[in-house]
């Protein structure tokens, strides 16, 4: 064969990608690439939305309130905050997937979902959905709703149509008290965002890595 002819591995890895049949009685895997564009541009419209909203309302986006934002950011503490509360996030949610059922349940169907993920792949999806989804959640519905039922819509909008993956939509509820929480107590949105892509980041790469190449057996 020509050397010139010879695929690179990022193609092999696209087309095994593509190649790979659902497992039996589990959800088909999607491309990878198309995977994180879809993903990305999802992200993307929720942050527009929330500028959007903020700009129509006046709100601002940042901050919880006027004298949080009069308050301003203090760097150390909102990064270490946010460090901190995905350290105990992730540190639960590893425990609940190592020694429960439902919780290795709803690994492995997410796994199933998200095939084999590249670190930049999961570093690129934490970062856009903790910027986007906190912009949203955080910055627009809580100031207007409160932080129970902010919380509450954003465990339903990680409600999936599996059995098996509605402690997951619970798990949402319960982290976004925590990064609820998090903006309440600094005043603005460092902390929940670096919580956020802290907790997806490690998450994602765990279940891609343990769950994500199924019976291929990749390690």
């Amino acid at each position: 064969m020509d050397p010139s002819e010879t695929p690179d591995p990022e193609s092999q890895d696209r087309a095994a990608t593509s190649r790979r049949a659902p497992l039996p009685g589990g959800p088909p895997r999607i491309d990878r690439a198309s995977f994180v564009r879809m993903a990305l541009v999802f992200y993307a419209a929720m942050f527009g939305v929330a500028l959007l909203w903020s700009a129509l309302s006046g709100d601002g986006l940042l901050y919880a309130s006027g004298l949080a934002a009069l308050r301003g950011i203090q760097p150390a503490r909102d990064l270490a905050a946010g460090g901190l509360a995905a350290a105990i996030a992730i540190l639960i949610s590893n425990q609940w997937t190592a020694h429960t059922q439902s919780g290795e349940r709803v690994a492995r169907t997410l796994g199933a979902l998200l095939g084999r993920l590249r670190w930049r792949d999961c570093l690129v999806l934490a970062v856009a959905s903790g910027v986007g989804e906190e912009a949203f959640f955080r910055g627009v519905i809580q100031p207007h709703v409160g932080i129970v039922m902010a919380s509450l819509i954003f465990g339903l909008a990680h409600l999936a149509p599996r059995r098996d993956l509605l402690p997951w939509t619970l798990f949402s509820v319960l982290a976004g008290f925590l990064l609820g929480g998090l903006f309440e107590a600094t005043g603005n949105l460092i902390a929940p965002v670096v919580a956020h892509a802290g907790i997806n980041v490690v998450n994602l790469w765990a279940i891609s890595k343990k769950y994500g190449a199924g019976a291929e057996g990749v390690s």
